[in-house]
């Protein structure tokens, strides 16, 4: 479930990366597109290591288990978000002062 939501994430940075590049490049939306796209591999590289060891690439059986991975993954939006909210604010001070 967590990949799911950070693929989802990560397509939808791109799309709206996509569809904004020349009115709003002082956005950066494909930085945040980016770490969501590398959030959504790791998450793969992690699905193929349960594959190895037998074990299911998402869980999708048990609810307790989806509930988890799910909050998991909104976590991980939120965090993506705050990183690229202080990404903005470092190159805007950087802008200003040169």
């Amino acid at each position: 479930m967590t990949l799911i939501i950070t693929a989802v994430a990560a397509f939808a940075a791109a799309g709206a990366w996509y569809a904004t590049r020349s009115e709003h490049a002082d956005l950066h939306l494909g930085v945040l597109a980016l770490m969501y796209a590398g959030a959504a591999l790791m998450w793969c590289v992690d699905g193929f290591a349960s594959l190895a060891e037998s074990g299911p690439f998402v869980e999708l059986s048990d609810a307790d288990v989806m509930a988890d991975d799910a909050k998991l993954g909104a976590l991980i939006v939120v965090c993506g978000l705050a990183i690229w909210g202080v990404y903005l604010l470092v190159r805007r001070r950087r802008t200003a002062c040169a």
